[in-house]
Formats: structure tokens, sequence, C-alpha cells
């Protein structure tokens, strides 16, 4: 071992000069900007032994020749090698990263050779890892490239990512600038090979960084065919590199098959690992995380579990989720929660009840916790809807715990593009095109830890259609007046749609939809025709609620629909009509939009079309002075029942209406809300506060939240009476 000690004391020298000559480079040049480097690929290290290592008669002197496919694309590259689970130092005699000339085979065409601090080899010390020089070389976003070490001597013991999902090959022998390859054999595992980055003209962007998918098998891609490149994170990279605002975006896939946040076993445990997976890697601005199915099904495997240790896994786990949370944002990495998906029927962790009850909780925390700076919920994308503990079956791999190649593609379509590129908030597929370009709503951060002002979530009903218009005026013209009036306060706003209920003008409500839709304002579901189940009757009015799910969908695609804004507020007159459409809802995974403040305002709106009609100015001033003066103690009226039932504030949600009046009137009421120290927030963040859980995860038969009780100041008045009658 003395030679290799040489080497790691020649190279720490040449480390040290090369440092120094940076270092006085800097000094002299600080006007120049570094390269800004990303993560293109990547793989989450761990021991590979057993089957996963590489035969005693192919681990030493012989050439790896690896074959990666890259996310973003870039100009220059480099390769980060790892050796963080040897025991001993690793030499790499000689390395070449080049283009591969056709798929699913070792033959490549030109290339570069690979350099360390100028050297053609390199020694990597134990439990370290070790950048290449940087070379320049061209790559296209999606491009297949191929990285060949040669290994002098065998590691002790290997690194390496046993879930290649895509063939790599060895030949013994100094073999890296070996075009053909011919007599390799292949394999189906990746060694010593940690990152690829780039760098460059084509990773140039505000948007430009590299999002980290961390997690187990789900995201590892158990179950996918070798080179199909067919796992969730394969298709999430697919989808940024076909939309020029994200296509500067990087995609690292740190699964690993088996793995646990909370203790080892295939793969170092969670918390363990995110440091080195995500927190190191280059250009990290997102992180995706999908993990705990393995830690509730190890509980119960081999035998049942107390309910004390129920209870002890699911706050272990959440727990951990929020020191992650934690140490994520200390790196000014965003950190988005997966929800676990359903893994009942698998016969590997024969999941009962119980686990499933910790799944769902779990899966509230998530959702509801305000943990999270984002959550994808892939539960609800997976799940049977007949039974919700179970994946869909045209999503089940046959195992009842992976996805299929099909279950994997609708969860890389599930990832909502808007996560990662404020650009993409526009309409995808409208029903009519809207005559001019309206103004987009500028998006407000999803969590604020230092803002302890009290939060409005603005909410509308009844688009495209509320109430009597004013004289010449038309549903577009309502919309544009809210969407600009919610521009220029920075509010979000989410709308709720009934495709079929008070379409006086088909066009002019179509286009009005795509007005909404064009400001960048998502929509929910307000049931087709906007009956009231009081009235109707469970059975109708879940229909109603379906019938209005393609229109629905059409219009809203790309961003999140599944919300739902009872008509009337009206949870039925019996609690069985209650209970059966909340669990039609909870089956079609929707969430409610629960109302913590109103003040009626549709009652504002039949007046003043008819002072508009007669041109009556005084009364429609009149109707202006009484409708902020009713917004305000209703305002009070709500903050003094959160006070009264919980001790503090909430996150309010606020009830409106598409009505002639409210478009009028919005700019004035935004500015009295943030005069009485308000600021506005997004109905999801709003309802994140654990106050709405009986509306975000309808599980259980409680009503949807709503601050009912006397509150300690009057309640509002509304409109005088026959005014303009």
């Amino acid at each position: 071992m003395s030679r290799w000690a040489t080497a790691i004391l020649a190279g720490v020298l040449m480390v040290a000069s090369a440092d120094a000559r940076d270092t006085a480079r800097h000094v002299s040049t600080r006007h120049v900007s570094a390269p800004h480097w990303i993560a293109s690929w990547g793989s989450s290290q761990m021991i590979a032994d057993g089957d996963n290592a590489l035969p005693a008669d192919r681990a030493a002197a012989v050439t790896l020749r690896q074959i990666i496919r890259l996310s973003a694309g870039g100009d220059r590259v480099r390769v980060r090698l790892s050796n963080a689970f040897g025991t001993q130092p690793l030499a790499i005699g000689s390395a070449r990263i080049a283009r591969t000339t056709a798929p699913a085979t070792p033959q490549v065409g030109g290339g570069a050779a690979l350099t360390f601090a100028g050297q053609t080899g390199a020694v990597i010390p134990a439990g370290a890892e070790l950048y290449s020089d940087p070379v320049a070389m061209p790559v296209a976003p999606g491009a297949d490239v191929a990285i060949s070490l040669y290994l002098p001597e065998a590691a002790t013991p290997q690194t390496g990512h046993p879930g290649a999902r895509a063939f790599s090959y060895t030949l013994a022998g100094d073999h890296v600038a070996n075009p053909g390859f011919t007599g390799a054999t292949q394999t189906t595992h990746w060694y010593a090979l940690a990152d690829l980055e780039v760098s460059g003209a084509t990773t140039i962007g505000a948007n430009t960084g590299t999002i980290v998918a961390i997690g187990d098998s789900i995201t590892d891609g158990y179950g996918v065919k070798p080179n199909h490149n067919t796992r969730w994170t394969d298709v999430l990279a697919e989808r940024l590199r076909g939309t020029a605002a994200t296509r500067g975006i990087g995609v690292v896939n740190a699964g690993i098959g088996g793995n646990r946040i909370l203790l080892d076993g295939l793969g170092p445990n969670l918390m363990a690992r995110f440091d080195r997976d995500v927190v190191a890697r280059s250009g990290v601005r997102w992180a995706i995380l999908l993990e705990g199915v393995n830690d509730l099904g190890v509980l119960t495997r081999e035998a049942p579990a107390t309910p004390a240790q129920h209870a002890a896994i699911v706050a272990q786990v959440t727990g951990a989720y929020t020191q992650l949370v934690a140490r994520a944002h200390a790196h000014g990495i965003k950190m988005i929660g997966s929800t676990i998906t359903p893994f009942g029927g698998n016969d590997y962790y024969h999941p009962g009840p119980a686990t499933e009850a910790d799944r769902q909780a779990i899966n509230t925390f998530i959702r509801t916790s305000g943990t999270f700076d984002a959550v994808i919920d892939f539960d609800r994308v997976m799940r049977d809807p007949e039974h919700p503990d179970r994946l869909a079956p045209a999503y089940d791999s046959g195992d009842h715990l992976h996805p299929s190649e099909a279950g994997y593609r609708k969860m890389g379509e599930a990832v909502p593009l808007t996560l990662f590129d404020k650009a993409t908030r526009q309409i995808i597929g409208a029903v009519a095109p809207v005559p001019a370009a309206p103004v987009p709503v500028a998006p407000v951060p999803l969590k604020s830890t230092t803002d302890t002002r009290p939060a409005i979530a603005l909410t509308f009903d009844d688009i495209p259609a509320h109430g009597p218009l004013a004289p010449g005026q038309t549903r577009v013209d309502v919309i544009r007046g809210i969407t600009t009036a919610l521009a220029a306060a920075r509010a979000p706003a989410f709308g709720f749609m009934n495709a079929g209920f008070g379409l006086d003008n088909s066009a002019d409500a179509a286009a009005a939809i795509a007005a909404w839709r064009a400001a960048g304002l998502p929509l929910g579901n307000h049931t087709y025709s906007h009956g009231d189940l009081a009235k109707v009757g469970a059975s109708a009015f879940v229909a109603d609620i379906v019938r209005n799910e393609a229109p629905l969908e059409r219009v809203a695609k790309g961003t999140e629909w599944h919300w739902f804004r009872y008509p009337f507020l009206s949870e039925g007159k019996t609690l069985a009509d209650r209970d059966a459409v909340r669990a039609a809802l909870k089956a079609r995974g929707y969430r409610v939009a629960a109302v913590t403040m109103s003040f009626d305002d549709y009652n504002w709106n039949p007046p003043y079309a008819a002072c508009a009609a007669k041109r009556d100015p005084a009364a429609i001033t009149t109707l202006e002075t009484g409708y902020l003066a009713a917004a305000r103690t209703a305002a009070l009226a709500s903050r003094a029942r959160a006070k009264a039932q919980l001790g503090h504030d909430i996150p309010y949600v606020l009830l409106m209406h598409v009505g002639a009046f409210d478009a009028r009137i919005l700019p004035r009421l935004l500015r009295l809300y943030t005069s009485m120290g308000f600021r506005f927030v997004t109905l999801a963040d709003a309802e994140a506060d654990p106050y709405y859980a009986a509306a975000t995860d309808l599980t259980g038969p409680t009503a949807s939240p709503s601050l009912q009780g006397p509150p300690s100041v009057a309640a509002p008045v509304g409109p005088p009476a026959g005014l303009c009658a």
C-alpha cells in the first residue's frame, strides 16, 4: 500500500497547488463568474456486496463502461466518482467519457479522456469522493453517454448502486479508449459512479437547477426493464425537457430499493444518507421525498406490533420528515413531500388495518402539517377508488406494492411542472380563446416561517357565471376585472366551476373560463348544475360532481383540480347523505374547500346591476360603502370566533363569487384586507393548517370546519332593502 500512500500525497499536493493557482487567479479576476454546475444524472451509493458486487475475476485490472442517460444538457461536463463505502483507497488508472453510438450496446464514438488535477489517473481515499476535471463536451438534454473507468486493483469493499435499470459492461484490461468494447460482459449495476454534472450555455437560466428525487424502490424503479428509462423520475425528466422554460433543470434519482427512513437495511437509512445524496450535490434547488413504506411494512412483517409501537413509528417518521426539511431549508433547498402509496394485499409485508391507519396518519401529516414546501399526492393518483388501501389494478405491477411501468408513467405525469417553473402557470387546453392577454397573478410563496400576520385564502364560486350583469357587461369582463385586481395585489385565488349552471351565453361563459385559467388561476369542482345536496340527495349529487369532472379536467389540465366546494355550503340534511358524499369525494381524491370567512357578497350583485341600469351613482356609492363595511365586520367576526374557539388565528378561507359588483370593488376590498393586517395565501397553504383536517382528509364522517358560533362582534349587514328596485 506504500505506493498508493505516495500517490495520495502527490494527489494532495497537486490539488493544493491547483487550489493555490485558482485562488491567485480569482484574486485577480473576481469579476469572472465561476461555472454554474448542476447534477444532470446521479445515483445513491451503497456497499455493493453479494450478488450486487463485481465477481472476483472482474473486480481488478478491468475496464467498466457504464451507460447513463442525462436529464439537462450543457457545454461542459464533469464526473464525480465514489469510494464512499471503501475501507481502502481506490485507484483509477484511466477514465474516459463518450457519447454512445448504438442503444443497449457498449459502442461509443469520439469522446474525451477524463483527468484529475491534470493527471490521467487518481486515487480516491477510503470513504471519499472525487471530481474529474471539466471537459469541453456539448451534450444534449436526454443524451446517453458512457463513462469508462479502468480499475487496476479491486475496491475493498465495492461502492456502487445495484438498481441501475441499465446495462453496464466489463472488459479485462485497460480499454477506456476502445470504441467497440468487443467481448465485454454485461451487468445491470453501476460502480463507483455518483454524478455527472453539466454547465454552460444550455443550462443558463433563472430556473436552472437540479431536482433530487430521494426514496426507496418505488423511486429507484423496481420492475423497470434495463434501458427502458421508464421510472417516474425518467418521465418527469422527459416532461421537463419538453418545455423550453424547464429544459435546463436536471433530475437525479436517489432511490434505493428497500431503503428505510429510520433504520439501515438495503443501503444506509435516509437520515444518514440525506446530506450526501441531496445537500452535497451541485445545483440542487428541489428535493422530492417519497419514503416510508418500508418502515411501515417491516414493523409488522414478522409479528404484530403493539398500539404503542404503531404510534411510535408514526411519530418517528413524521419527526424525521421535519428534520429532513430543516436540513434542506438550511441549504436553500425546497422540500416537496410525497404521500406514501398504498400496499394493501402485498404478500411480503401483509399489512393489516393498523398499518393502513399508520399510512393514513403519515399521509395526513404530509398533506396538512405545512412542514413541506409543497405536496405531491401520489396516494391519490395511484390508489384504487373502490379499495383505497390498494394500488389501482391498472398501475399495479402485480405484487401490490410496486407500480407497473404504466403506474410509474402516471406518477411522473402527476408531478406539476409549476413546482419548478413559474412560466408554466398558464392555460392549457382552454375551451375558448381569450381576446386579450390577461395579467397573470404573481405567485405567493407557499409558506412563511416569519410572517405572523393573519392570512386569507381567496376563493371564488360559480365560475363562469354568477348573478346579473350591468348593461353592456360580459362574463369575460367580470373575470378580467377580478383577475386584474388579484394580479395588482399579488393575491392568489382559487375558483370553483359549474360547467352547466347559469350559462346565459355559452360562448361568453367559455371565454370567461379561459380568461380565469389564462391568468394562471386554478379551478376546482362546484358540481355541474349547482344543486343543493339537501334537496337532490346523495346519489344525484355525486352524479353531478362526476358530470363536472370531464369539462373541468379539460380546462384545468396541468393544475390540481381535485378541490370541491359544496353549493350553498350544504352538506345535506341527513347524516347518511353527508357521509355518502364524503365517501365518494374521498374515493375520487378530493379535498373540500371549507369556508371560514364570508359576508354574503352575492347579495350585493343584483342591486348593483339594477343601480347600474338606472345610472344611479349615489346608490352605487351606498352599495360600495356598505359592502366594504360588511367585509370588515365579517373579518373581525371570523377572527373573534377563531380566538374564542381555538385561542389563536387560523388561515381563513374567504368565500366570494364572480359577480359584477365583486369585480368592480375587488381592488378596494383587497386594500381593505391589507390595511387590516391580512396577507394573502393559497387555498392549499390555508388548509394545510391542522384546523382543516376534516376537510382535507375525508376519512372520517365529520362535517367540514366552518367556525360556526356566535362572534364577539356584530354580524355583517346586507345591502339596503329595495335599493334601485
